[in-house]
């Protein structure tokens, strides 16, 4: 049995790591995709937004099949996507967003926090 949350190796891997490749595709006998996104850990869950709101590739690609892989340096961490609705989460993930890259990146950053993407976050677990 697949466990609902990641290891905490896992965790501080993905709390660490600036940018991360999804991979995703359009069915099990499409190719994989790879886009680089940030991915931010709130206690012990990983989220993902897509910049581009719903217009997003990946995010498209993986809200209609709901399983892909993060890759973060050499390892590759298979995920499986739910939407994350709740205002609360929502809002503890901008603000995750924001501690983990406002700093270094002011401009996607406020990008990633825009009220049109908010719909696109994702809560990502093992899959």
């Amino acid at each position: 049995m697949v466990s609902s949350v990641f290891d905490p190796e896992t965790l501080n891997l993905l709390d660490v790591t600036e940018e991360v490749y999804i991979e995703t595709s359009r069915n099990a006998d499409s190719p994989e995709h790879r886009t680089i996104i940030w991915a931010v850990v709130v206690g012990d869950a990983v989220f993902v937004r897509s910049v581009r709101g719903r217009k997003g590739r990946w995010y498209q690609r993986i809200s209609a099949h709901l399983e892909g892989a993060l890759l973060a340096g050499d390892t590759r961490i298979p995920v499986r996507a739910a939407p994350a609705t709740d205002a609360a989460t929502v809002d503890a993930v901008s603000e995750a967003f924001r501690s983990k890259y406002e700093d270094a990146w002011p401009g996607p950053t406020a990008g990633i926090v825009r009220s049109e993407v908010l719909p696109t976050t994702l809560k990502l677990s093992p899959a």
